[in-house]
């Protein structure tokens, strides 16, 4: 019993059940099922948050783990919403136009309904006609399968190419970036086939289900993205442990090493970046529904630059420091971005927190990497009681020639 993988790992079931109270603290506070006391709006805002919690374990996964610092999976959280959102704005133009065509003299025929969609959805770009990209939108299983699916091919594609070339470091970082810029400034054009910078709006109407309250659909979006985000870190839990997770640290630590030691280094590399790739697009495929819209500026680099701030703020190289990083600054985002904090009058200026709170992320982050590099996690690991125990003196491995603590501080 003690070998099982929850014994060697009880940071997940105290996840877990943390996660589990949480979800039910909220669902019995909220407008739809409970006291009332959590407005929609703001349950709302909680599932989003679980989302960004999610893909911040992407990312630290990616980063904390395997020492890749992609400044691009924001693409991939976007693309995940892209792929859902595209069949939650077909159907539900497809329920209006039905219910506009009831009346007509005859019945419209399939051509005239696709037609009618057609106008309603692409309208705004001066067109009728489906492009082939919406060739699967009237499906929600396929358009399912495709939130994993496109994500998962384009960083196979990129990361084989990338790694194959065995580019690593900042330049490593660049072409993420490079990658998230490019497939941004493509999404902006009318001819990408989705609506351009206009995007997919009204994804919180989920269809066939108007008579249902924005409260409910709003708790259901939220206990999905908190099982998304429960399973999500049993997955990555289960991957940063034994020999696999051994592996990809010493990858992080010392790579030519690993190589020479026979491993495939570009093999776990790429396997690391497809997975949380197709993490990062499950995330968006839950955030964007509860947003109601997304536009290509959401996949803009400093997206990304974000997330990476979050993991670090957090704790790159913990899974709950990831969680706890993503979680802290969203929620903080909204309360200054809100208009909740009062603004500082200084006489000759006023200091207004809609306008500063990225002046103050930014510095957070500094702070952060100078003093506490070990971000938010460490507080919880010095709680914990997890810190390197004073071993005065005694070696720190089990061979004679184990450096000892005092020479390994030098």
């Amino acid at each position: 019993m003690q070998n099982t993988f929850f014994a060697k790992n009880p940071s997940i079931l105290i996840f877990i059940g943390l996660l589990a109270l949480f979800t039910l603290f909220v669902t019995v506070g909220s407008e739809a099922t409970g006291m009332g006391f959590i407005s929609t709006s703001f349950v709302k805002t909680l599932g989003k948050t679980l989302c960004l919690c999610l893909i911040a374990l992407a990312m630290d996964l990616v980063w904390g783990y395997i020492g890749i610092l992609s400044l691009g999976h924001f693409a991939f959280f976007g693309l995940g919403g892209y792929m859902i959102g595209m069949w939650l704005m077909y159907e539900r133009t497809r329920d209006i136009v039905m219910g506009s065509l009831m009346n007509a003299a005859l019945p419209p025929t399939p051509t005239e309904i696709r037609d009618a969609i057609g106008g309603q959805i692409f309208g705004v770009v001066g067109s009728n006609q489906f492009p082939a990209v919406w060739a699967f939108a009237h499906s929600l299983p396929l358009q399912l399968i495709l939130v994993v699916l496109v994500p998962g091919l384009l960083a196979l594609v990129f990361g084989w190419l990338a790694f194959r070339s065995r580019v690593t470091g900042v330049y490593l970082s660049i072409l993420t970036q490079a990658m998230t810029l490019a497939l941004s400034l493509y999404l902006y054009q009318n001819e990408s086939g989705l609506r351009g910078n206009n995007g997919l709006s009204g994804l919180q109407n989920l269809p066939h289900l108007d008579a249902v309250p924005q409260s409910l659909i709003s708790i259901w979006f939220f206990w999905a993205s908190a099982l998304a985000l429960a399973l999500g870190y049993l997955l990555c839990a289960w991957v940063v442990s034994g020999k696999f997770g051994s592996v990809i640290r010493g990858i992080r630590d010392d790579e030519q090493r690993v190589r020479f030691m026979g491993y495939s280094v570009e093999g776990y590399k790429l396997f690391v970046f497809v997975l949380t790739a197709v993490i990062a697009g499950i995330a968006g495929a839950l955030y964007y529904p509860q947003a109601g819209i997304i536009n290509p500026g959401e996949m803009a680099p400093i997206a990304s630059i974000y997330l990476a701030v979050w993991v670090a703020i957090g704790g790159r190289g913990r899974l709950y420091g990831a969680v706890l990083g993503a979680a802290f600054v969203s929620l903080v985002s909204t309360w200054f971005t809100g208009g909740q904090v009062p603004s500082i009058p200084l006489g000759f200026y006023t200091v207004d927190w809609v306008d500063w709170w990225l002046v103050l992320l930014g510095l957070s982050f500094v702070l952060v990497t100078l003093f506490a590099p070990q971000g938010i996690g460490g507080l919880v690991d010095l709680i914990a009681g997890k810190l390197a125990p004073n071993r005065h003196g005694a070696p720190l491995g089990p061979d004679q020639g184990s450096l000892r603590e005092e020479e390994a501080e030098k």
